[in-house]
């Protein structure tokens, strides 16, 4: 009487039977590589859609990551094309170039963009410092000899004037504010002191920074 057959298939030569244990363990290996490759279509997108942000990061982030050269150029045409099909098709090129790169690159991306969206340690500290000297520059007219000390080349007459008007740009909250739970409104020259002293630590901190440079140039 003939053998009934057992159904089947061969792989690599050797015979694996249908419902058995090695049968079982190649679908889930087959099952594991569909996820994979699954896995890796999210991954192509999302690296495309990092690189759409990267159209929109600052010069001087952007400029410190050292991107490739294809990569740098290809944004920049993505920049530039305004219509819609032809600037999809760049963008899919971009997100090609994209998972090329490492990802230690891909980090310093994220790390990038973060600082925009959040703003660095650095310039947290330098908004809160200069938030710091508005407020005492305000309350106080022994601040203004204090800043001087700090900055001796600034306008005096000039930077007392914009004190006085900020004081008076700051008065106390409304009812209606406090009612409502409303930080007080303030003025145009509350605004203007602030972007003053700004930008008087910024030009001192760059002094101080091309100082330490020329110091270490000489050393």
């Amino acid at each position: 009487m003939p053998r009934k057959s057992t159904k089947g298939y061969y792989v690599k030569g050797h015979f694996v039977a249908a419902g058995s244990e090695l049968d079982q363990q190649l679908k889930v290996e087959l099952k594991g590589t569909d996820i994979s490759k699954t896995d890796k279509k999210r991954e192509s997108e999302e690296l495309q859609a990092l690189g759409e942000e990267l159209l929109t990061l600052r010069r001087d982030l952007f400029t410190k990551l050292e991107l490739p050269e294809t990569l740098v150029g290809a944004l920049a045409e993505a920049r530039r094309i305004s219509n819609f099909e032809g600037r999809r098709r760049q963008m899919q090129y971009v997100g090609k170039l994209m998972r090329r790169l490492d990802e230690a690159a891909i980090a310093d991306i994220r790390a990038a963009l973060e600082i925009q969206r959040n703003g660095s340690a650095e310039e947290k500290q330098a908004l809160h410092m200069a938030e710091q000297w508005r407020e005492r520059l305000l309350a106080d007219d022994e601040a203004l000899t204090a800043w001087l000390v700090e900055q001796p080349g600034d306008d005096v007459q000039q930077l007392r004037t914009l004190i006085r008007q900020a004081r008076r740009d700051a008065p106390g909250p409304s009812s209606a504010e406090v009612s409502q739970g409303l930080a007080p409104r303030k003025g145009k020259a509350y605004r203007e002191l602030f972007q003053w002293v700004q930008r008087g630590l910024r030009a001192r901190a760059e002094q101080q920074e091309d100082q330490l440079q020329h110091r270490g140039d000489t050393d």
